[in-house]
């Protein structure tokens, strides 16, 4: 009981009522669950963080505007983006697979670029491409110029679709529970899938891949698919996030998306090398409360609201920066460890006695 008086007792502090907490923690758990899920297939086969989740939400985004292009409403138009996005994002997976099995033991940096290199794309096609190569259907998106899609958009035609399905009220608390369910069921999905032949070769990849490539298993092949599966699940996440938003910021709205998923799925006690489905859903809780928080913590203790925006983005970086310093001690530890042991090992030849 002392906790919940401590976490009321610090609630009541920052002046925030524990109902508006509770309903943006499960907001935040249904629009930022399904990209912290699509880390944890490329950690379990060795991969490390997979920063270029941030592609998948690129496709996905291309999928909405390609909705928005063509002014397709409805089920049919979020259905449209979605299809548009997993098609764009499993020739996106398998670009970043083949290069990341070039990138062997720098996985976490190529990745990083990766998603640089497509965001620089993307914002090329759509700044510029968009009215000269590409021919615009819809003026309401177009800059005034004629060239390029505005910096925001409205997505009042996908907007909360899947969000009010099975919407249940309990007194001031709306839970979605379709998307809750939704969550939960990928989570065990992904689950599943690691307890089968594919989920088992993930696992001795990630363990050790001079001894898979002895059983027999193509280690390449088994990397590159934990990428796909990896970029198609961060496109669903991706479209989860914009129609629950209901606005996109054209240009941005995919960047950090990998950083802060990375850092929940740390926060919640996966390592760059494990990761586990509770994982995921224990640091999406934690680390997104953080940012329900923050803000007002912020205003209160230090009267400047901007303070916990500056505070949760360096909690975010702080989390994966301890997490690659914590895990490259362990590994020079377990080296040193099996150098001993490797000497320890060694026989001499047996005395000679005279």
């Amino acid at each position: 009981m002392r906790i919940y008086d401590l976490v009321a007792h610090r609630l009541v502090f920052f002046k925030m009522s524990p109902i508006f907490v509770l309903n943006e923690t499960l907001i935040r758990f249904t629009r930022n669950g399904i990209m912290v899920l699509a880390l944890v297939i490329p950690i379990t086969a060795g991969m490390g963080l997979n920063f270029a989740i941030s592609v998948g939400a690129i496709c996905a985004q291309i999928g909405v505007l390609l909705v928005l292009d063509y002014q397709i409403s409805g089920f049919s138009g979020l259905m449209t983006a979605l299809s548009v996005g997993l098609a764009l994002s499993f020739i996106a997976g398998i670009l970043i697979g083949l290069c990341l099995n070039k990138a062997k033991g720098s996985e976490m940096i190529a990745s990083m670029i990766i998603g640089f290199l497509a965001t620089g794309m993307y914002q090329l096609i759509f700044m510029v491409g968009y009215g000269t190569v590409i021919t615009p259907h819809n003026q309401e998106i177009v800059l005034s110029g004629g060239i390029g899609i505005r910096g925001t958009v409205d997505l009042a035609r996908i907007r909360n679709i899947i969000d009010r399905w099975w919407l249940i009220r309990i007194g001031e608390i709306e839970v979605p529970l379709f998307m809750i369910l939704f969550v939960i069921c990928l989570g065990l999905m992904i689950k599943y899938l690691m307890n089968t032949r594919l989920g088992q070769q993930f696992r001795a990849v990630g363990m050790s891949e001079q001894n898979a490539e002895m059983l027999g298993s193509d280690v390449n092949s088994i990397r590159l698919k934990a990428i796909l599966f990896s970029t198609l699940i961060a496109c669903v996440g991706q479209i989860v996030f914009i129609q629950n938003i209901g606005m996109m910021n054209v240009y941005t709205a995919h960047l950090n998306s990998d950083i802060f998923s990375c850092a929940a799925i740390l926060a919640g006690g996966a390592s760059i090398r494990n990761a586990r489905i509770r994982h995921a859903f224990i640091g999406i809780l934690l680390f997104h409360s953080l940012f329900i928080v923050s803000p007002q913590a912020g205003q209160n203790i230090f009267r400047n609201a901007a303070f916990g925006e500056y505070f949760r983005s360096f909690a975010a970086y702080g989390t994966i920066a301890f997490a690659l310093i914590y895990s490259s001690k362990n590994s020079d530890w377990h080296s040193a460890d099996q150098h001993c042991k490797s000497h320890s090992s060694e026989t001499y030849p047996p005395p000679i006695h005279h």
